[in-house]
């Protein structure tokens, strides 16, 4: 059978390099999703959110939920989370704005992305700062812990960052009885759309997968390929995808 393009989401970036480049040397159109693979291995890479706009989705909570001023924090996954550090110094490049003046970071706390550690660090936010007014925590195991510990101690401190609509649904809601009022990561069902639309389009030869070239990719609208930060190429799908009390429910169940 004739493959004429492949999408992957890769778990490690280098690892099918080869195979990849031998892909493109046959002049099958290989792209990734979600995960990327180096840029020697694709051709552009379809990326749920950019930094930029993690930064400011992230950064709007915070001082929504704290009501614009106050004390916050952030709990990371590990000190050297490539993908954390970069979201959190997006936020920090956002906090400079004017708006945000009010609004103090406290600490930038690690819990390592293992659940006990991620619980006790949240503790330990809650008992150093008793008047903490949000924790943001961009990282799916961190924002688990962190909700638990806010929900079951019923602490005032309320609570957003990223995480999995299946782990977080019994903490999201807008009364003080939940301890997230809502939280963001991405729509998993539009990145592969635009992962198919992209590899349609580099099918059909519409695009090459350089920086500025231009496509339609169906109902999701107009896409324009990028620089990555890593020398290759993205397609950025929007900004994270907000999960709040009315829809937390619809989205519970998909992951």
């Amino acid at each position: 059978m004739e493959m004429d393009a492949i999408c992957i989401a890769g778990n490690d970036e280098n690892a099918l390099q080869a195979c990849l480049s031998e892909a493109m040397d046959a002049g099958i159109k290989v792209s990734c999703l979600d995960a990327k693979v180096n840029p020697a291995s694709r051709m552009t890479f379809v990326n749920q959110a950019g930094t930029k706009e993690i930064g400011e989705a992230l950064m709007d909570a915070v001082l929504d939920i704290s009501g614009g001023e106050g004390q916050w924090a952030i709990l990371s996954a590990t000190s050297q989370a490539t993908n954390q550090n970069a979201w959190i110094e997006a936020m920090k490049e956002v906090m400079k704005e004017d708006k945000y003046s009010k609004l103090e970071l406290v600490e930038i706390a690690y819990g390592d992305d293992e659940p006990q550690k991620s619980t006790d660090v949240t503790q330990a936010l809650l008992q150093n700062y008793p008047d903490l007014k949000v924790i943001c925590a961009p990282t799916t195991v961190g924002i688990a812990s962190a909700a638990k510990v806010l929900q079951d101690s019923g602490a005032s401190c309320k609570l957003t960052g990223l995480g999995l609509p299946s782990e977080m649904s019994e903490y999201i809601g807008d009364d003080e009885a939940h301890s997230c009022p809502y939280m963001f990561l991405w729509n998993p069902v539009d990145v592969g759309r635009l992962g198919a639309y992209t590899s349609i389009a580099l099918v059909n030869e519409e695009i090459t997968g350089v920086s500025g070239d231009k496509f339609t990719a169906g109902e999701l609208g107009d896409y324009e390929v990028i620089e990555a930060s890593d020398g290759g190429t993205e397609v950025i799908l929007g900004a994270p995808f907000r999960f709040d009390s009315s829809n937390i429910d619809e989205w519970k169940d998909v992951y």
